[in-house]
């Protein structure tokens, strides 16, 4: 984990580079040290239905969560959380700049014992990182 769950209005369909902007969001969430990279997921979900403010038909949105798994220290989720946020922000100022936009993030921390997982990526990386060295 991180899984990354991004939310935007179908009105953005022009605007938006999402393989650049995940691509930026998994490289930052790695290189806090905080997520192991084989539980990084990212994905994106079209809203065709939507109403923003009053409902003028060129506001946009734009919503990232992140599900993390739990255990870590508030402040270690918090300084992780603040450089997603950053990088979000930046891959979407050009748009913002141009566009009237919201933007919003959420980092929650998923349930000790009612999060249930099978992943073998993370043998798949570890045996690539041994044949490697």
């Amino acid at each position: 984990m991180p899984h990354f769950i991004m939310e935007y209005s179908a009105n953005l369909d022009d605007d938006l580079d999402i393989p650049a902007l995940f691509e930026a969001l998994n490289e930052t969430a790695i290189a806090t040290g905080v997520f192991p990279i084989g539980g990084i997921r990212t994905r994106a979900v079209r809203c065709e239905h939507y109403r923003i403010a009053e409902g003028d038909p060129d506001n946009t949105f734009v919503h990232l969560t992140a599900k993390v798994g739990s255990g870590r220290e508030p402040e270690v989720l918090k300084a992780a959380a603040d450089k997603v946020f950053e990088t979000f922000t930046q891959q979407l100022q050009p748009v913002f700049d141009r566009r009237y936009m919201s933007i919003g993030f959420e980092l929650t921390e998923l349930h000790p014992t009612l999060n249930y997982r099978q992943n073998n990526i993370h043998q798949k990386l570890a045996a690539k990182k041994e044949s490697v060295s």
